[in-house]
């Protein structure tokens, strides 16, 4: 049986609303109810957009079912669900699937790392104790380990491990070339949406996608028509916008930027804290250049 994508377009890489005693739900179903309105194509919940490494496990899963229900099957629920504890993220992933997630997000391990031996067993035991979906995330800014397009290849041929979000362009070509056919390539940052989706990719997880919804999706959605053009207009009037969302540690200047924007999101936990003055002075700027502001 072929493998169909989970979603064609735009996914975002949902904020989680804190404040100084837990999650604000109220505020958390706003921004769901945001996304849809702006045919948002899928919504990723706990992910490192949504800070789920501060988040204790019963918290995580709470955000989850939360947003499966809220949700309630009109667009796909991608849950964040990673570690670098094998038997940790079996877990989650398992919790996550309990909940009603229609597919997890599952990171590549970070600080312990492993091999490429130990990147291909982590992911095999992950899908051998769930049945949903399972969306790899390579991510090596932050992991400091790359999965290899050989690597992946052997993974992609696991059932349920049936897609990737994708941040080194550099190999995307060969990740295509290497895998199944029906493995499905996600763009994993804002700025190469476009040369990924011309690469093969079928859409994009994505962090900008908070702020500017209709645009990310209508970006994709044009180059899916056909109509190369009015994409390529939209990704290069994104660019200084990007910049100015990335100029200190995601989510830091993005949840800044929704709080401008009267969103009020609430501050970032510990260890991430506020934007700095210049950094908030470039993004104002860029929000106003957008219309934004």
């Amino acid at each position: 049986m072929t493998r169909k994508p989970l979603f064609i377009g735009s996914a975002v890489a949902l904020v989680t609303p804190f404040t100084k005693d837990g999650v604000e739900y109220n505020k958390l179903a706003e921004l769901i109810e945001f996304q849809i309105q702006n045919q948002t194509d899928a919504l990723v919940i706990c992910g490192t957009t949504g800070e789920a490494s501060t988040m204790h496990d019963d918290e995580h899963i709470a955000v989850i079912k939360f947003a499966v229900d809220k949700i309630n099957k009109r667009v796909p629920v991608i849950a964040g669900a990673g570690s670098n504890d094998t038997r940790h993220a079996i877990k989650l992933s398992q919790a996550a699937e309990a909940a009603g997630a229609d597919a997890i997000l599952s990171v590549t391990p970070y600080y312990n790392k492993t091999t490429q031996k130990g990147l291909y067993e982590h992911f095999k035991q992950i899908a051998q104790n769930i049945r949903i979906p399972i969306v790899i995330y390579n991510v090596p800014s932050r992991t400091n380990l790359n999965i290899d397009p050989s690597t992946l290849k052997a993974l992609s041929a696991i059932e349920n491990i049936t897609a990737m979000k994708e941040c080194n362009l550099s190999q995307v070509g060969d990740v295509i070339n290497a895998c199944a056919e029906d493995f499905t390539v996600y763009s994993g940052d804002d700025n190469i949406i476009l040369p990924m989706l011309a690469l093969g990719g079928k859409g994009v997880i994505s962090t900008m996608g908070n702020i500017i919804p209709k645009d990310v999706h209508d970006l994709a959605a044009h180059f899916f028509a056909g109509d190369i053009e009015s994409a390529r207009k939209i990704q290069l009037g994104t660019l200084n916008l990007i910049k100015s969302l990335f100029t200190e540690v995601n989510p830091i200047p993005l949840k800044a930027a929704m709080n401008l924007l009267g969103k009020d999101v609430g501050s970032c936990r510990m260890p991430l804290v506020d934007i700095s003055e210049p950094h908030l002075e470039f993004l104002k700027q860029e929000l106003q250049a957008y219309g934004l502001m």
